[in-house]
């Protein structure tokens, strides 16, 4: 027998279930004020949490979301028979609870429902758009600038010249293609319509995120006018006023906050449903599974109204790249540390690896003599506390993280989560012996390509054969094998690469990886 969903009509029958909690607000007297571009799992477990807590601290109502997916229409398929409801199953080392959300009050497809999408980012009770569609989904080049040999950029920015030609009109919008083009496309629809001011927030994990997403944006404004001037010369004159006022208001009228979010969100497998099918009594489609732990650090740059997210628990400061950092450094950085370690012990999850105690001893090593040193703690931010913190969160098995998959993309990783702290270490006359044992580590993954005790290790890098190469050169010989990998600028800056104290430490730490199988 198929299971009744999750719905607001099947709402009351869950929230009878002892182990499950409800909506925090009424999902019926809830309207939209927030366009989130990207309805992804993170987004329906950490910003929409957020959203409703902040809600029912206040007592607004007027902070519903409207979630737009990008590739496919199959979140929409989920969600929308359940009125938008789904549970967030917690699941912590040893215990676990569900939560039903209610804050999502709409979801589209811009391959169906772009006039929606538009009219809403377009719309004046709308003051917030937030996004979280992935770092490859900001279609940018090698070099971060807008990618105009993307089909799906090159489509949007028809479309933009098409609507901007009408003046506004919403008549036979072409569908949405890319996040930019569509955030684009309604901005400018509410400059058009003389809507009030809106505040755009990016919650993806790239440095700078809110600037970045400001010049993408820019960046596609200038790319439309140079199409549009490329058309009939007898409207030439109204349309350069239209391309003007609207970088005008974009300048005086939106916002482009930097953020950082931290919530571990594994993938939402059957067993997971059935789990909270059992705690419910309910299908629900729409299930996503989290840690414990939250973050959101914003930078408190508004252009107008906003969901008083500090209240939930939201961090709000002049300054969000301390915070990042500190996460960069302590959480990501010893996370990749562990991946190495772990992969070379045999061990499959990140749970398992920081609990052997000899790997734990390196973790902390790392995050207490070497990478806390280097960093300016946020206001707020106990940093010790912090490192504790991570070392609990990471042996929670329940995140599901695999070593080998933690250990992906070494070569680009490396520079950013180990190799500041390096640098900044030994700038101040420190040589981190607990960066050089994870540097050490990725060496001799690579070198290896296989565990302490021969079982296959799969190299996934976009720097693979270069790495190869150099481990072939320099066969088991440990300074040789220093020698190689240092020499690839890609990774190591010239302050490392030549620094003799640390390309010592790195080759001692690397002579117990090389033993024999």
């Amino acid at each position: 027998m198929t299971p009744v969903r999750l719905s607001q009509a099947t709402l009351d029958q869950a929230l009878a279930r002892p182990q499950v909690s409800g909506p925090v607000v009424d999902p019926t007297a809830v309207t939209v004020g927030i366009v989130h571009l990207g309805i992804g799992a993170f987004h329906r477990a950490h910003q929409a949490v957020f959203t409703e807590d902040a809600a029912a601290a206040t007592g607004e109502t007027g902070w519903g979301i409207l979630g737009v997916t990008q590739r496919s229409a199959s979140v929409v398929d989920q969600l929308a028979p359940q009125d938008g409801l789904y549970g967030v199953l917690t699941k912590g080392a040893d215990s676990s609870s569900l939560r039903i959300i209610g804050s999502l009050r709409g979801v589209a497809y811009p391959g169906t429902d772009t006039s929606l999408v538009l009219a809403t980012l377009a719309a004046a009770m709308t003051h917030v758009v937030t996004l979280t569609v992935t770092e490859k989904g900001y279609r940018a080049d090698g070099d971060g600038a807008l990618d105009l040999s993307d089909d799906d950029v090159r489509a949007d920015l028809a479309a933009l010249v098409s609507q901007m030609r009408g003046a506004g009109e919403t008549s036979d919008l072409a569908a949405g293609r890319s996040p930019i083009g569509l955030l684009v496309r309604g901005l400018a629809l509410r400059q058009a319509a003389g809507g009030p001011p809106i505040t755009v927030m990016t919650c993806d994990n790239m440095v700078d995120n809110g600037h970045v997403v400001q010049a993408l944006v820019g960046q596609f404004v200038e790319a439309g006018a140079v199409l549009s001037a490329q058309g009939d010369p007898a409207d030439s004159a109204a349309e350069l006023e239209r391309w003007a006022d609207l970088r005008t208001w974009l300048a005086e009228s939106v916002t482009f906050p930097c953020t950082m979010v931290d919530r571990i969100v594994p993938a939402t497998t059957e067993a997971h449903r059935a789990e909270a099918q059992a705690l419910t009594g309910l299908r629900d489609d729409g299930l996503v599974v989290a840690e414990p732990f939250m973050q959101w650090v914003i930078e408190d740059s508004f252009a107008g109204p906003r969901p008083a997210w500090e209240r939930a628990g939201a961090t709000l400061t002049s300054d969000v790249a301390p915070y990042e950092q500190a996460k960069l450094r302590m959480l990501n950085g010893t996370h990749s540390m562990l991946a190495y370690l772990g992969a070379l012990k045999g061990h499959r999850l990140i749970a398992d690896a920081v609990t052997d105690p000899e790997l734990e001893a390196v973790a902390r090593t790392l995050l207490l003599d070497d990478v806390i040193p280097t960093l300016q703690a946020p206001p707020g931010l106990d940093l010790a506390a912090y490192a504790e913190s991570l070392i609990e969160r990471f042996a929670n098995p329940s995140t599901g993280h695999t070593t080998i998959q933690v250990a992906m993309d070494g070569s680009k990783k490396l520079p950013f989560r180990l190799l500041g702290t390096v640098a900044d270490a030994l700038a101040a006359g420190r040589v981190p012996l607990g960066a050089a044992t994870a540097v050490a580590a990725w060496i001799a993954f690579v070198t290896r390509g296989a565990t302490l005790s021969g079982e296959p290790l799969i190299l996934d890098d976009p720097m693979a054969d270069d790495l190869r190469a150099a481990a072939t050169r320099a066969g088991s010989d440990p300074d040789a094998l220093v020698e190689e990998f240092f020499a690839l600028d890609a990774v190591f800056p010239p302050a490392i690469a030549t620094h003799p104290a640390f390309r010592t430490a790195v080759a001692a730490a690397l002579t117990p990886l090389l033993a024999p199988a």
